[in-house]
This record gives structure tokens, C-alpha cells and sequence, in this order.
């Protein structure tokens, strides 16, 4: 990077200790701060360990996993493009994704007018990894565990943890799949701390979920999820493993035969592990691909033990509303820990559905009340004000 020193005035500058530098923007590598990291914009990959690596102006291809370690940073300008590079077919080594570990740090700078953009070379769902965000709070798999797609160790005992900053970015074409039970998501929170900003995301065209919590603390808002492409995603929002954040304004769409708006689960192996799932979400559309499937397309499928607050949704064409499992949910149902207010129905073929560990049918009726002039995520089922500009898909 070329830099060049202000001449004029140059002793008193450096009496006060000002010296300002200048880059130019036509270079193929940016300036990195206290890091050996060896930025290459045609073939961004590796490990950054310590320092901090910007990312600024115009397209970066990644060509394999970018993991920033502890005490490391990952600064991305506005307008920046990501593009993931076609991984060799069978080679799981050379998957395309990027990762930050526990003590790590991103900060995405997007704005609505110039968001980051996260792609692929290839445009059809699952050509390339995502996100996977690795922090220091607590989970119910216990103090510590490995995440399943990058081999990062999460969770902990500081629910204020934090993993830096993400505002405006899009995620496209994700999902990358080893096998049937291990498979990439859009953006992926384990362990992730109440200190971790995210505002302002999209997920487009992923082949798995959009958003998935693995336990911790973290909060987001202004989220959306659009699924239309032929291959069948998975769910639009999921969580586990005890997230206890808070969720606001988010928009989930799917055209195509994918899974559910909401999947939400505790602990599927102990059901009353602790920090039970008790997230609170407000302000909230789901959109689904009409009510035939014989209920099983479901807008939220609550079980294993998870609890939760829902306010101001807008359900639109499922054919369940909420599928409750589980002797421990539906408790959390009657007690009304497990819970959804000022719930606006649209084409809906069961509104609420449960039943017990045993398989029994049991009355969950109790755990909406409606309000026919519920928003959701701020428009209905129309796109909302605050997604205008960074989105596609609509």
C-alpha cells in the first residue's frame, strides 16, 4: 500500500504526534495493521492471527477458509464483495468460509446505500460456507464445545462476550453441505455474546437455515431471509442450545418446498438443560409456500424444551401456525413462558398443533392471541421500509 506523508508542516506535526497518511485505492492489498497476514485480493484465505486486515474497495475472491483467530480483527468497508471461488469436488479441505474464533473480531461496515456482499462465483444455494461467528457465552452442551463446521471452540461462562460488529451485510448462495447432518447456514451464532452488534442482514438463497443461534446471548435485528431458488432450503431461523437474546424486525419468505420459518429447540439430548432457550422476539413476518403438505410446512416448530416470547407477528400461508413437541414446551405453553402476542393469521390451515414426548395430541390453543392489525416486520407481508436499498429478492 503506497503511502505518503503531508510535507507541509511536517516538525510541528510531529512535535504533537500527528502524522497523517494517505492510500491509495488502485493497490492490490490494503493496509494491515500490526498483522503478517498476507492480503491478496484474488486469493483471500489463511489465518489471520494478530492485528488488524482491511478489507476496502471492490471484490475480494475467496478461495478458501478465512479463520480470524484471538486478538486478531477483520475490518470490511462498505461496498466491499466477497466472492467464494468453486471448491474442488469432495475436497472438504478446501471449502470457501469465513470464521472468527473465540477472542476474534469482524466489523462490518455496509450501509443501505453500499452493503457488503458475502456471494459466490457459482449462483445456485450451497456453493460455499457463510459465516460462522464463535464466541465466549454460555451454552447448554456444556461450558465448551466444538463447532460442527469449522472446528472452533465455543461457549463459556461471559454472556457480554463480544464478536465485534456486523451491519448491512447480504449472504448469498450458502449452505455448503459435507453430508446430511453437517451443513453451513447463512450466518452462524455459536456461543455468541449480548456484546456483538448485528443489524441490518439478509440471507438470499441459502440451501440450509438463514440464521441458527447455538446458545449464547447475542441479539439481532433487522434480519431477512428469501428462499425461492428450486433446491430446498431448510429453515429460515433456527435455534438451540439455549440462545437467551432478543430478536427485532425480522422478515422471512420462501417460495420453494423448504422447511419451516422457525425451528426452536433447547437441548434435544436433556430437554431441561440449562440456560434453557428463552429468547424474546418482536415485530416479526413469516411468509411460506402456501398451506398443502398436510400441516408439515410449518411457521414455527417449538420443542425440545425451548421457551420463548413472540409479539406483533405476521403469519402468512402455512399450513401450521405453531407445532408445539414435547412434554417440557407444552409446559412452558400452560404456564405461558411459551408464548405469542398480537398475532395476525393469513391463510393459515392449522393455527396451533401439539403434542406431547409420548405422541399424544395435546391443547395448545392457549399460546397466541391475535390482533388483526399486527405489522410484523413493520409492512405485513409487503417488503419493509427499513430493507429498502440492501436487499434483494422482494
Amino acid at each position: 500500500m503506497k503511502k505518503t506523508i503531508l510535507k507541509t508542516l511536517v516538525m510541528p506535526l510531529v512535535m504533537l504526534g500527528l502524522i497523517s497518511t494517505s492510500c491509495s485505492s488502485d493497490d492490490n492489498t490494503n493496509d494491515n495493521t500490526n498483522s503478517s497476514f498476507v492480503l491478496d485480493r484474488e486469493n483471500l484465505k489463511g489465518e489471520i492471527n494478530q492485528g488488524t486486515v482491511i478489507l476496502e474497495n471492490g471484490t475480494y475472491k475467496l478461495t478458501g477458509a478465512l479463520v480470524v483467530k484471538d486478538g486478531a480483527k477483520l475490518v470490511v468497508k462498505q461496498g466491499v464483495t466477497i466472492e467464494a471461488t468453486p471448491a474442488s469436488g469432495g475436497d472438504f479441505s478446501s471449502v470457501r468460509y469465513i470464521a472468527v474464533a473465540q477472542g476474534g473480531e469482524i466489523d462490518v461496515q455496509g450501509t443501505a446505500e453500499n452493503p457488503v456482499v458475502m456471494t459466490s462465483t457459482n449462483k445456485t444455494p450451497g456453493s460455499w460456507g457463510g459465516l460462522v461467528l464463535c464466541g465466549k457465552a454460555p451454552i447448554n452442551k456444556g461450558i465448551t464445545a466444538s463447532a460442527e463446521v469449522s472446528e472452533l471452540t465455543y461457549g463459556g461462562v461471559n454472556p457480554q462476550d463480544s464478536s465485534g460488529s456486523i451491519k448491512y451485510l447480504r449472504l448469498e448462495y450458502t449452505g455448503f453441505s459435507y453430508n446430511s447432518e453437517k451443513e453451513f447456514n447463512a450466518l452462524s451464532f455459536f456461543g455468541v455474546g449480548s456484546g456483538t452488534t448485528i443489524e441490518y442482514v439478509q440471507a438470499f438463497e441459502g440451501s440450509d437455515d438463514g440464521f441458527e443461534w447455538f446458545g449464547g446471548t447475542v441479539n439481532a435485528k433487522y434480519l431477512v431471509v428469501i428462499n425461492s431458488h428450486e433446491e430446498v432450503g431448510d429453515d429460515l431461523f433456527d435455534w438451540t442450545e439455549g440462545w437467551n437474546g432478543t430478536g427485532e424486525y425480522w422478515y422471512g419468505k420462501r417460495a420453494n418446498a423448504g422447511n419451516r420459518g422457525i425451528e426452536a429447540d433447547n437441548n434435544s439430548n436433556n430437554h431441561l438443560a440449562a440456560p434453557i432457550s428463552n429468547p424474546t422476539i418482536k415485530n416479526i413476518t413469516l411468509i411460506g409456500n402456501g398451506i398443502d403438505g398436510g400441516g408439515e410446512n410449518q411457521a414455527l416448530k417449538l420443542r425440545v424444551g425451548t421457551k420463548a416470547k413472540f409479539d406483533n407477528m405476521v403469519l402468512a400461508n402455512w399450513g401450521t401456525g405453531f407445532d408445539v413437541q414435547h412434554d417440557e414446551s407444552i409446559s412452558y405453553v400452560l404456564d405461558g413462558t411459551l408464548e405469542a402476542t398480537n398475532v395476525k393469521f393469513e391463510n393459515i390451515g392449522t393455527r396451533a398443533k401439539g403434542a406431547n414426548s409420548a405422541g399424544e395430541i395435546a391443547d395448545v390453543s392457549m399460546i397466541y392471541t391475535e390482533n388483526a392489525t399486527s405489522n410484523g416486520a413493520g409492512n405485513g407481508t409487503a417488503k419493509p421500509i427499513w430493507a429498502n436499498g440492501w436487499t434483494v429478492g422482494f
